[in-house]
């Protein structure tokens, strides 16, 4: 029997992911009915500019959508406003009560931000086009900003808080900011530009409590104050509608190397909501980047119609901060080595120019640059070589 391609796909999630899906089965010639199910009332958008051009004021926010209704209509495909509540063997459920009937469910429902024990409703997070706009209006506001975590999104608003001559502080609990991402190495770099745009950075301290929406206590005790705070400390899956539902839930959902998600027929996952199994890693890995949406988009439309799917790209993710462009290209976290690729920053020189390596067992598997994009580019085909070899050997002990 051969792939049966279904009559109708309801893609849960106008995000990103969810468009770039519908993109990609209408390229493929895919004719069947398309339900895009959006929780929010905007068009699709980017969210990579909500902490850059839309926070800075170089954007208005409506430049951020991904397509106009125009471009909606000409994919033919239906969008229902409202949050999923639930899935079933061919179905969806509405929070109206509606029940979308479905030969395939595409799950790309991302994330929403972390929030910390006794969070005041005062105190703001980003994710959205409305936190974005919200966020612009107290920086136009405000003298004082705290911002607690010191991860790329807190250093983008960093970034657009000191253009708008705000005093920020950062409170990170780990010894550098961007650690989790970049490792300590790196991360050090990240801190030296903070400071050197006048950022007060405070690591290893974590937050004890909220004495209110404008004062925070530290675990040594001090009380931290300032006109309005910013909790960037990361994301979890949007994925409680699913509960009940039988799929494997971990950090998301749990999908395999094209997106598929048994035990359920016809169930695909992809975006910030899922962990996608990452052979070179040997475990499921969240990779919340604009770039592996866009790819685990292309696989998961040819995974639905029976096609040959794609081969993943490296992980590849940027951030704008404090007039430098980070890049980040692989799997830094599965470094066993760290090793300077150009520049001095490592050294104790200067950051811009700076591009480091992480290395698995010899094999280029990650860089990081520091405003070096010509450098950077130059270093893919060995990451994706790295990648293919650690592959390879994974492969070999498992089977």
């Amino acid at each position: 029997m051969g792939h049966v391609i279904p009559d109708d796909v309801v893609v849960v999630g106008a995000g990103l992911a969810g468009l770039r899906t519908v993109e990609q089965l209408r390229g493929h010639g895919y004719r069947g009915g398309i339900t895009l199910v959006s929780k929010e009332e905007e068009l699709p958008y980017d969210r990579p500019p909500l902490s850059k051009q839309v926070l800075t004021g170089s954007w208005e926010p409506e430049r951020a959508a991904l397509c106009d209704r125009a471009a909606l209509a000409e994919l033919g495909v239906e969008v229902r406003t409202g949050e999923a509540t639930g899935l079933g063997v061919w179905s969806v459920m509405l929070d109206d009560g509606t029940v979308l009937r479905t030969g395939a469910t595409v799950v790309a429902t991302g994330a929403v931000p972390r929030v910390l024990p006794g969070q005041p409703d005062g105190v703001s997070t980003l994710r959205t086009l409305g936190d974005a706009r919200n966020l612009k209006e107290q920086l136009a506001q405000i003298d004082t900003l705290l911002i607690v975590g010191g991860g790329f999104i807190a250093a983008e608003v960093a970034t657009a808080a000191v253009a708008a001559g705000v005093d920020v502080t950062v409170v990170e609990a780990l010894e550098h900011p961007c650690s989790r991402a970049l490792g300590p190495q790196a991360g050090e770099l990240v801190g030296r530009l903070f400071r050197d745009a006048g950022v007060t950075l405070r690591t290893g301290s974590a937050i004890a409590r909220f004495v209110d929406a404008n004062t925070v206590e530290l675990d040594s005790g001090e009380k931290l104050a300032a006109d309005h705070i910013l909790v960037s400390v990361g994301s979890v899956p949007d994925v409680d509608w699913l509960a009940g539902s039988e799929l494997p839930i971990g950090d998301g959902v749990l999908a395999g190397g094209t997106g598929r998600v048994p035990p359920l027929p016809g169930v695909w996952a992809l975006g910030d909501a899922t962990s996608w199994w990452d052979q070179p890693r040997r475990r499921y890995a969240r990779n919340e980047h604009w770039t592996s949406a866009s790819d685990q988009a292309a696989m998961v439309a040819a995974d639905i119609l029976g096609l040959d799917t794609p081969t993943l790209a490296p992980p590849y993710v940027w951030s704008d901060q404090f007039g430098l462009k980070i890049q980040v290209l692989g799997r830094p976290d599965i470094a066993d080595e760290v090793v300077p690729l150009a520049g001095e920053g490592l050294d104790g020189g200067p950051v811009k120019g700076t591009v480091v390596g992480y290395r698995k067992d010899g094999h280029l598997v990650g860089v990081v640059s520091f405003g070096a994009p010509a450098r950077f580019v130059g270093f893919r085909d060995e990451v994706v070589a790295g990648t293919k070899a650690i592959t390879t050997v994974a492969q070999e002990i498992e089977d």
